[in-house]
């Protein structure tokens, strides 16, 4: 289990998750004594899980587009992390991805708040919900036993994705939305989808 914390830990895009979770965390200082800070930050958080699923489920899954460049990115982000599932670089997230998205979160935030402050809080938010996300699908795929019976059922879940039916289970830190959606079946009801792995067929 070190080594494997060891290596999720060292990869460069975590290492720059955790360093703006700890700047941003200090810079907010005497402003965790609101409440409204707190509300902030799960609203972000709430916005990253809800996001999650329909970010992997109508862009990571859509059909790929003719644009060379689009295309490319696509198989980057998404298609090619179903064809080699436990390849690390392909697991997580790249930065020139997410700081972008959370750029855009950053702006719609101070336009509804008006306030630094509230909005630096909801992207700290975000990027927790983030790092768990990251954490748990980087359990998903290497041979870590979950302690946890959450985690157990999620890397379970998150597997049937992978190799029975990329069409169910897109919710990969949580299983909420596809609940709601209508996306989350019993896997034994479920046929094997010959385009699991080759999502570009």
């Amino acid at each position: 289990m070190k080594r494997y914390v060891r290596e999720f830990f060292s990869h460069w895009s975590i290492v720059a998750i955790v360093l703006f979770i700890l700047v941003t965390a200090a810079l907010l200082g005497s402003h965790w004594a609101t409440w409204q800070t707190w509300l902030s930050v799960l609203v972000g958080a709430l916005v990253f899980f809800s996001t999650e699923y329909t970010t992997h489920r109508y862009l990571f899954h859509m059909k790929p587009p003719q644009n060379a460049t689009l295309r490319k990115l696509l198989y980057r982000l998404h298609y090619d992390h179903h064809e080699v599932p436990n390849e690390l670089h392909l697991l997580l997230l790249p930065l020139w991805y997410s700081i972008p998205n959370f750029s855009v979160l950053w702006l719609l935030s101070y336009l509804i708040t008006g306030s630094a402050v509230l909005t630096w809080a909801v992207v700290l938010g975000g990027v927790l919900g983030m790092f768990y996300y990251e954490w748990v699908h980087y359990v998903a795929h290497r041979p870590i036993k979950p302690r946890t019976p959450w985690g157990r059922w999620m890397k379970k879940v998150h597997l049937w994705h992978h190799y029975k039916s990329e069409h169910f289970w897109y919710g990969v830190s949580n299983p909420l939305m596809d609940y709601l959606l209508g996306t989350f079946q019993d896997e034994k009801t479920v046929e094997m989808s010959p385009t699991a792995r080759k999502l570009n067929l």
